[in-house]
């Protein structure tokens, strides 16, 4: 099993594939990786040599923040954002979407379950 930056590849898909498997890489950043290091990007991982995965390694480590230091740099600013108490900190620190969605409906993911309020009883008039 291939192992790149740190994490294991899935061996039986194409490389291409393979490498959105760490995290802070997706499409765009794996098919420029494979280009750069001259690499076809129908590879199955399993089929790469060990100085194939050395210069894809290579190549990731030197220009592009991935893994458990990209997770530190995004915690960091999401931390940043909430001691500045700015607008959207503010909604970072209440579970709520940052980036301007409605909130009447939807947003179930950031608000978690439904939280159901007893409604308000009606009075039936006495004839």
């Amino acid at each position: 099993m291939p192992r790149i930056a740190g994490v294991d590849i899935p061996p039986d898909k194409r490389i291409e594939y393979s490498l959105r498997y760490i995290y802070g890489i997706g499409p765009k950043i794996a098919a420029d990786v494979l280009k750069e290091a001259e690499i076809d990007v129908a590879v199955k991982a399993k089929e790469l040599t060990e100085e194939e995965v050395a210069r894809i390694g290579g190549i990731i480590d030197r220009n592009y923040i991935v893994e458990g230091t990209l997770r530190r740099s995004v915690q960091s600013n999401i931390a940043r954002l909430k001691d500045i108490r700015c607008y959207r900190g503010l909604r970072h620190r209440a579970h709520l979407p940052v980036r301007g969605q409605r909130t009447r409906t939807n947003a179930r993911t950031r608000k978690g379950p439904k939280k159901t309020v007893a409604g308000k009883k009606s009075v039936k008039e006495m004839r």
